[in-house]
């Protein structure tokens, strides 16, 4: 299964830090975030992956190169400056280098860190039959208290008593962009839909997630991995 990290933001809350740099170049640990993730990636067998950038994206090339000093083999979506397809533009756009067209492919945000598993989405059980989707949803942090997704019985739904927090990870199938055209749009109508229609799974992570979406988080981030924890 092929894997796309989503590093085309602008990355408008981490201003000054992203007016020359791209956010996923930031460094924290000793590492930038897009690094952290290809190196867990890496580690869970996915070899063949996928970027797409926007704003700064050729130094987001130029660092990564190929991707063969992380082990893994690394091609581009390239949307330009100033024209970022937002998340479900941006799959969209990529779908050619992602899949044969019925190959389903895991989505991870190239801002979040985690000690996700990616393992648990690497096999053919990863979608369950009929479903369009299979997304990961964590416990709310602060910034997101009342949560995203319901999850129960290993269904998600986008009401519920008790919601988690999308941890922007997913693999999704193809035929969840079959309505779609070119262009600049989101991710989650067509996850509403799916869900609606009773074809989303989710999967519950425990363990560690912080979307280092702000200075202050990424400073964070940095403490946490130069004490060890990472």
């Amino acid at each position: 299964m092929k894997a796309m990290i989503l590093a085309a933001g602008r990355g408008n809350r981490m201003r000054p830090l992203t007016d020359h740099t791209p956010k996923p170049l930031l460094m924290a640990g000793g590492r930038t975030l897009i690094e952290h993730q290809i190196v867990t990636l890496a580690a869970a067998g996915f070899t063949e992956l996928v970027i797409n950038h926007a704003h700064l994206g050729e130094q987001i090339e130029a660092h990564l190169g190929d991707g063969s000093r992380h082990g893994v083999s690394i091609r581009y979506s390239a949307e330009g400056h100033g024209k970022a397809l937002e998340t479900g533009g941006g799959i969209f756009k990529a779908l050619p280098l992602l899949t044969d067209g019925s190959a389903p492919f895991l989505v991870t945000n190239g801002d979040v860190w985690c000690d996700f598993d990616y393992s648990l989405l690497s096999n053919g059980q990863a979608i369950a039959d009929g479903d369009l989707a299979t997304v990961v949803l964590v416990d709310n942090p602060g910034h997101n208290a009342t949560g995203d997704f319901a999850l129960g019985a290993g269904r998600v739904s986008r009401d519920g008593l008790h919601k988690h927090t999308f941890a922007g990870i997913g693999v999704y199938h193809p035929d969840l962009f079959s309505s779609c055209e070119p262009g600049a749009f989101p991710l989650a109508p067509l996850l509403f839909r799916a869900m609606d229609a009773g074809r989303v799974g989710g999967l519950h992570h425990a363990g560690r997630w912080l979307d280092v979406g702000t200075p202050e988080r990424l400073a964070a981030l940095d403490r946490l991995l130069c004490e060890g924890a990472g």
